[in-house]
Parts: structure tokens; sequence; C-alpha cells
């Protein structure tokens, strides 16, 4: 008995410690947290010039070591909120580069992040959505025709990095990021929203006369995405976004436009960059969003798939008065629209 009262004894002093510190202990925790604030969080990655990448960082952050893939010559770092990284030589507008970045900020939180970029590409053309069509042959078919969007240059350049949008489940990814193809001024682009067919070969360089799948000409360019699946239907909007979020030109289509809203949360968050942007008119004006009475109704096309929704003339008013619906068999993917009704 007397030892286990020994025992208490000796103890006892630990156990009032351990209780007072138990309580100092959570007080010193939160302070830590407190002292050391959040981390900094990465928002974003882009080229702002030839010569410059810029990191977006939720507050300012100093950089322990930056690497890119391809390897880069680096002549500068600026610190701050945003880092900006500046290159001995210009990039390659539109070149696929990972960055591999650690950050440090002034409580000593770091951030490693490993991200991909495009070089930035000054030399996007002029360029309009110009046909599209939002059917395609059952697999069974052996004419084999797919959904398309036709893009027509005004002006030459480079389509490194412009990015095909078709806002229906999700608008987060683009349906085509270009590689860099050198552009001339007065081309027909056939981006195929299938590929189903061998041949069905990227035109990127001089030659277009490579392809020679279903719906293609000698003198256009045919571009293919990628698998059998279906992405354009006839309650849509389609757009060309820049790598700085600017829409370059857009369309909107129903065969719902007795509706006053698109239904799908993507296709209102397009409708919104379309009304801000001033892409696309609504009736209301100003930068109200357009909905489905405001589209081209493409109702009629029912499931033709050699009728199409064609632009007039090239004309841009961002109204569906610039649209058509061709007649039957008069889809001209790769040339000169025709066969207004």
């Amino acid at each position: 008995m007397k030892s286990y009262c020994s025992l208490i004894k000796l103890l006892l002093p630990f156990a009032l410690v351990f209780s007072a510190c138990a309580c100092s202990s959570e007080s010193a925790i939160q302070q830590v947290f407190e002292d050391s604030g959040q981390a900094p969080v990465f928002l974003d990655c882009r080229a702002v010039s030839s010569t410059e990448i810029a990191f977006t960082f939720s507050h300012p952050v100093k950089v322990s070591f930056v690497r890119f893939a391809p390897p880069l010559e680096l002549v500068s770092i600026e610190e701050g909120e945003t880092v900006t990284v500046k290159t001995a030589q210009p990039l390659e507008g539109g070149e696929k580069f990972t960055a591999d970045i650690l950050v440090e900020d002034e409580k000593r939180n770091t951030l490693n992040v490993l991200t991909p970029f495009r070089a930035r590409n000054d030399r996007i053309p002029k360029i309009l959505i110009n046909e599209l069509r939002t059917e395609a042959a059952s697999k069974s078919d052996a004419r084999a025709r797919v959904e398309f969007v036709e893009l027509y240059t005004l002006s030459e350049g480079n389509l490194a990095a412009l990015q095909l949008f078709i806002a229906g489940d999700n608008i987060t990814k683009p349906v085509l990021e270009f590689p860099s193809i050198e552009v001339s001024r007065g081309e027909y682009i056939v981006v195929h929203l299938r590929t189903r067919e061998e041949g069905s070969v990227d035109e990127t360089g001089q030659d277009l006369s490579l392809s020679n799948g279903m719906d293609t000409l000698p003198d256009a360019r045919d571009i293919w995405v990628a698998d059998d699946k279906k992405r354009l239907n006839k309650n849509a909007l389609v757009y060309l976004m820049d790598q700085d979020g600017s829409i370059i030109d857009g369309v909107a289509i129903t065969d719902k436009s007795e509706n006053d809203t698109w239904g799908k949360p993507a296709q209102e968050a397009a409708a919104a960059l379309f009304g801000n942007q001033g892409v696309w008119r609504s009736a209301s004006g100003g930068t109200t969003p357009p909905g489905p009475n405001d589209a081209v109704n493409c109702g009629p096309i029912k499931t033709s798939t050699t009728k199409s929704i064609s632009r007039r003339n090239f004309e841009d008013t961002n109204t569906a008065q610039d649209w058509y619906l061709t007649a039957q068999g008069k889809a001209t993917p790769g040339e000169a629209n025709q066969g207004e009704i």
C-alpha cells in the first residue's frame, strides 16, 4: 500500500503539469496557426508575352525554384502576388511547356505547383464560325457523315492555342485546342467532331490534300476530333476563345426557341459570356445573356445530315439574322455556303 501511495505522490505533479500543458499547448497550437496564416493558393499560369510567363497566387510569395520542360534560359524573376518569369529568348507561339515552381510566403508556408501552359500566340487570325452540322449518320452508313464546325479566315495568322468550345454539359474543357498551324486569308477549316474512318488526317501544314475522309476537299483544311462521340446537338452555344479568355466568335443555335432559358448550368454560363463580351445580342439589349429565343432556330433540320446552319455572306452582326438553314443536300463543308431556303 505504501508503495502505491508513493507512486501516486510521484506521478501527481506530472499529471498536474500535463493538465496545465494541455490547455497551454492548445493555445500555443492555435497561435501557431494564426501566425502562419493560410498557405498560398495557386490561381493561374499563362504566357503574357513572347518572353514572359506569369504565375498568379492568392497572396505575395517568393520563388524557391522554378524549372521548365523543355528547359528555358531565364533572365529575371519578379516576385509578389504575381510571379513574372522572363526568358532569354522569345517562345514560339503556342508551344507546349510544363512549369515546376516552388514558392514560399512571408510566414514560410510553401507550395509546389506543376502546371502545363502554352506559349503566347499573338498572331491569331481574324476568323469566323461559318457553318455547322448538328447531325451524324448512323455507324452503319457507309457515307460516314459526322457533325462539323467550319471556320473561315479573314486574315492570315496562326491558330496555336485557339480553343473551340461547345457549351453542353461541361464547358471547362475545350472540344479542341489547336496546334500551331499557319493559315492564309480565305481558308476554310473544317473541324470534324468525330473520327470514324482511316485516312482522317489532321492537315496542319501546307498540304491540304492529306485527309481522305468523308466531306474532305483538297483545297480545304481538315482537323479531326478523336473518337466517335456526340459533341454538337441542336441546342448549343459554340465559340472560339483565345488565351486571354476573350471570345473571338460565337453562335447560338436551338431547336427550343420557345424556351426562356437554356436549361443547363454550362449553357447559362456560356450565354452570360456571350452577353458580357458582346458575342451575341439578346432582344433585351446591353449585356443581357441571350436566350434560346435569340438563337438560330435549327429545329427544321431534324435528323438530316445534308442540311446545315450557314452564315450569310460572312456577315457578323452577332444575331440570328446572320444565319440561315440550307436546303436538303446543300451542306458545304470546306467550301462557300449555298442553298439558302
